[in-house]
């Protein structure tokens, strides 16, 4: 009997003796790989978002749509609620994929492969489809890309807290949206005087996607230099109808996480006014390629030079105060723009929303990164952007309908409340999920391999 109870003493002893031994290779080999790993999510942010930043931008695309839908507003919020709609199916789908795997990045190639394909279909579809049919083609793979950045959001960022620290995301994400940045702020401005031109055409907006996807395809195969680790510790292969199942006594272990995902999708509905900021001011100041060039070049310049200080901020004082801060100064140019009118001040609009914009999606998706643990992550990840493109399906139908019938200052006033009462909730009921010995006043581009202990016991 002795020998039965030492027997069943060291099985749980060895099991996490086991756990805690691959915890340590773990760590290692992040930290082995960690310039070279970071160096490639540098490339692959830089070129991937130089090129979405040209479908995303609340320029180029709702202003197409205005061409092929012959100036319906309606059109304009259709194509972004089913981009964002086709974003809330899959999370989960894209969670209940990777959370059993111990590497995720093959997945990953493969989502991201698909969405580049659907801005390869938008930009050959306005070369060869008449503008009704465009029109119908391009909403339809605007709710396919939609699908596949579903299941990319979670798969890639959980490969992200995979192999960059906590203390070391905001300088990377900061650096790689600088970066990104200037490159889309040169290609929009191209973009828009050579290629769109003075008298826009579908023609000139499908060569300008045409280019967003060879940008992007260049991003994806930058992975290819990516060193992943095993994950030490995963979920075990259940099917997704038993992983929703168990959603709920996860989200009522966590308040915090739950206040979180609610706050993030009321701000999230403060989208609703993108596509119709560029429509507002092109009734002051008209809509010809080279000013559509020139707002997108704001947008994009902002958010570049922004990216520096959130990035910096979040290493210093936690993601939770730089999605405050974006928050803020969001509103402070809805306030601007509805207030003002000429060139000047529209630049100055667009530059203070691409600033806000940039803040508020890095820091509310690396906040999602720094709750709970790390096999939980998939899920955690999923979860916020379901609810979160719940809310980015609904915003830009209800935008729509309000700029169809009050005007554009109804969409900017109910946009701006959303975006109060969501930062309102993370001030006063979302604690800082950061360990305070995690925040420190970062070096910005030095230290990204850990200094060996100097003492050895």
């Amino acid at each position: 009997m002795s020998d039965a109870r030492g027997q069943g003493d060291a099985t749980p002893w060895s099991s996490s003796h086991a756990r805690r031994r691959a915890e340590r290779v773990f760590h290692v080999q992040v930290q082995r790989n960690l310039t070279r790993n970071y160096l490639a999510h540098l490339a692959h942010g830089m070129l991937g978002q130089t090129g979405f930043r040209l479908i995303n931008a609340p320029t180029f695309l709702p202003a197409y749509i205005m061409l092929l839908s012959g100036g319906s507003e309606l059109a304009v919020g259709l194509a972004l609620s089913l981009q964002a709609f086709g974003m809330t199916l899959t999370p989960l789908l894209g969670a209940n994929l990777i959370e059993h795997r111990r590497q995720v990045l093959p997945v990953g190639f493969l989502t991201g492969g698909a969405m580049r394909l659907m801005v390869l279909c938008m930009a050959v579809s306005g070369l060869v489809l008449p503008a009704p049919m465009a029109l119908i083609a391009l909403l339809t793979f605007m709710a396919l890309l939609g699908l596949f950045q579903g299941m990319q959001g979670v798969i890639f960022n959980f490969l992200m807290s995979k192999v960059i620290p906590v203390s070391k995301r905001g300088r990377l994400t900061g650096l790689r949206n600088f970066l990104a940045g200037i490159t889309s702020a040169g290609v929009a401005w191209l973009g828009g005087k050579y290629l769109i031109g003075d008298v826009p055409t579908a023609t000139g907006y499908s060569y300008t996607f045409l280019l967003a996807f060879v940008l992007t395809s260049l991003g994806l195969l930058a992975l290819l230099f990516m060193r992943e680790p095993e994950t030490p510790a995963v979920k075990p292969d259940i099917s997704l109808r038993d992983r929703l199942r168990q959603l709920p006594a996860m989200m009522e272990e966590d308040p915090a996480f739950s206040r979180y995902v609610m706050a993030r999708a009321l701000a999230t509905m403060g989208r609703m006014a993108l596509p119709f900021y560029i429509l507002h001011a092109s009734n002051d100041i008209g809509l010809s390629g080279a000013t559509l060039g020139i707002m997108t070049f704001a947008f994009t310049l902002s958010g570049t030079v922004s990216n520096l200080v959130w990035g910096a901020l979040a290493d210093w004082r936690g993601f939770r105060l730089a999605f405050l801060c974006a928050i803020g100064l969001w509103i402070l140019a809805t306030l601007l723009l509805m207030y003002s009118g000429g060139m000047t001040a529209t630049i100055l609009v667009f530059a203070g929303i691409g600033a806000a914009v940039q803040g508020f999606q890095n820091a509310s998706m690396n906040l999602t990164l720094e709750f709970g643990q790390r096999e939980d992550l998939p899920v955690r990840i999923a979860v916020a952007n379901t609810v979160s493109e719940v809310a980015g399906t609904l915003g830009p139908l209800l935008g729509g309908a309000l700029a169809a019938t009050l005007g554009y200052p109804a969409v900017f006033a109910t946009s701006m409340i959303f975006l109060i009462v969501g930062g309102a909730v993370v001030n006063y009921y979302v604690p800082e999920p950061r360990p305070r010995r995690s925040m420190a006043k970062p070096k910005f581009l030095g230290g990204l391999r850990s200094k060996r202990t100097k003492s050895r016991r």
